[in-house]
């Protein structure tokens, strides 16, 4: 028993010399944004700024930080980047939705923190303002739209909510656009097809002026 006792107490003394020796940059350092220490989403509205700052938490030494948007490396000026680091976005568009920065240990990338952009805006819609086509052909009505939260889409024609009809009409809504393609035009398809977007921002409208050009026989 004696023996065993001694082994055990070498063992636990090796593995005690073992954990006081280990190399500090083993300390495992956490980084947070703006006091969060996990990735998480940003809210925010048009024209607004926002400021991000990553920290480095537990460190025990100095510790270099990176800051990338997207892909690309953010230009941080030397004295904004050991253990704190901040980047301002200005002029908040909605091009910055869904982008995502990342602050990263420099020493070890692996140890990182994202935030994404979630930039609030009311419908943006664009598309081909005007059409001539001729009767008996098919035509495609495209309205591109931008939205955050995504709008809900519908076409009206000359004032009231357009009646598809089978076989003539149809519709084919994604989160960037809503298409109205018409198949065998008349010319009863003449006039002025509108656009609508409902979101709880706002009601937008754009018109798209189709004329259809009637072939005279003989």
């Amino acid at each position: 028993m004696t023996q065993k006792s001694s082994g055990l107490m070498r063992m636990c003394s090796f593995l005690l010399s073992v954990i006081l020796f280990l190399p500090r940059e083993m300390t495992s350092s956490v980084l947070t944004v703006n006091g969060k220490t996990e990735s998480h989403i940003l809210n925010t509205q048009l024209g607004s700024e926002e400021s991000l700052r990553c920290a480095v938490q537990n460190h025990t030494g100095d510790e270099g930080l990176l800051w990338f948007r997207e892909g690309g490396t953010v230009d941080l000026k030397s004295e904004n980047k050991i253990n704190s680091s901040a980047v301002c976005v200005t002029s908040i568009s909605e091009d910055d939705n869904g982008v995502t920065f990342t602050c990263k240990l420099q020493r070890d990338q692996s140890v990182s923190i994202s935030v994404v952009l979630n930039v609030s805006f009311p419908p943006l819609l664009s598309g081909n303002d005007y059409q001539t086509v001729e009767e008996g052909s098919a035509v495609k009505l495209v309205c591109n739209v931008k939205s955050n939260p995504q709008a809900r889409m519908m076409w009206h024609r000359n004032g009231s909510i357009l009646t598809l009809e089978k076989n003539h009409h149809q519709v084919q809504q994604t989160s960037e656009s809503l298409q109205l393609s018409i198949t065998k035009v008349k010319k009863s398809d003449n006039g002025t097809y509108s656009c609508f977007a409902h979101s709880p921002l706002d009601i937008k409208t754009k018109d798209f002026h189709l004329f259809v050009k009637v072939l005279h026989k003989g």
